[in-house]
């Protein structure tokens, strides 16, 4: 039985991963911790409640694994806590920076510890980053619209920024030919990144999309998807977590294991 503690238990994605671990035979759930609602009983159990220190609760129960769906400007520090005290993690927030990771890549190596960090759980939206990174291979055109609600922080998502990379990985000019450009408004353009111009929406209805747009003499193609509840993320949460245990390494990206 692999003993699991959910950090960031009373969020969204939180209350689902929650949820997952209780379902699975293979888990058990042994602590859930959260800033807000410390002391509220976790999805009716009788015993299990929320605790509102991460190292307090860490300590005193003893988790296997955590799974961490909490804030960006907070997670970096929560992982190094995690590899620090031996734990092993999976790490579902986004906003990390390219230097944070290889740091915490670092650490995990040398504290034997294994981490998991993923922009994106959801097998569809793996499959459609190595589809958009296929893809580039074939068109020197290409950019990045993502859709989120209004209330994700970070922008551009980790989701973006990952395909983003792995598209530069297979074509190192995705804006051939385009003419010299002046954004009459700062921003029009959106990011660029290797230029791959990225644009972020954030309004209230969508919850995560994202479309790749590859253009072509007399020809366009567009590689999307949507996630339309956070249920689609739980399959390759529990699968991210049971690899951690398994292999104790240092994984970015869910592809990797698919």
């Amino acid at each position: 039985m692999i003993k699991v503690g959910v950090i960031g238990a009373q969020g969204k994605m939180g209350r689902e991963v929650v949820k997952a671990v209780l379902e699975d035979g293979a888990l058990e759930l042994v602590c859930a911790v959260d800033t807000y609602g410390a002391g509220v009983s976790v999805c009716g159990t009788e015993n299990l409640r929320i605790d509102g220190d991460i190292e307090e609760s860490l300590r005193e129960h003893g988790p296997d694994v955590v799974v961490d769906f909490t804030q960006p400007d907070t997670v970096y520090e929560h992982v190094k806590l995690y590899i620090e005290m031996g734990i092993k993690s999976v790490i579902g927030t986004t906003g990390l920076s390219a230097q944070q990771v290889e740091e915490l890549k670092l650490l995990s190596r040398e504290k034997n510890t294994g981490c998991f960090i993923a922009p994106n759980f959801t097998t569809g939206a793996v499959l459609m980053m190595l589809f958009a990174q296929t893809a580039s291979k074939y068109f020197n055109n290409a950019e990045i619209i993502e859709y989120h609600h209004n209330q994700k922080k970070d922008a551009p998502s980790g989701t973006a920024l990952k395909t983003a990379q792995m598209m530069a990985e297979a074509n190192k000019n995705l804006a051939s030919g385009n003419c010299p450009e002046e954004e009459l408004v700062k921003g029009a353009r959106g990011g660029d990144y290797e230029n791959i111009h990225i644009h972020a929406v954030r309004m209230p209805g969508f919850m995560a999309s994202q479309e790749v747009v590859f253009g072509a003499p007399g020809q366009i193609l567009k590689v999307r998807h949507d996630s339309v509840n956070r249920e689609c993320y739980m399959p390759g949460v529990i699968m991210a977590l049971k690899n951690v245990v398994e292999n104790n390494k240092f994984t970015y990206g869910l592809e990797n294991i698919l």
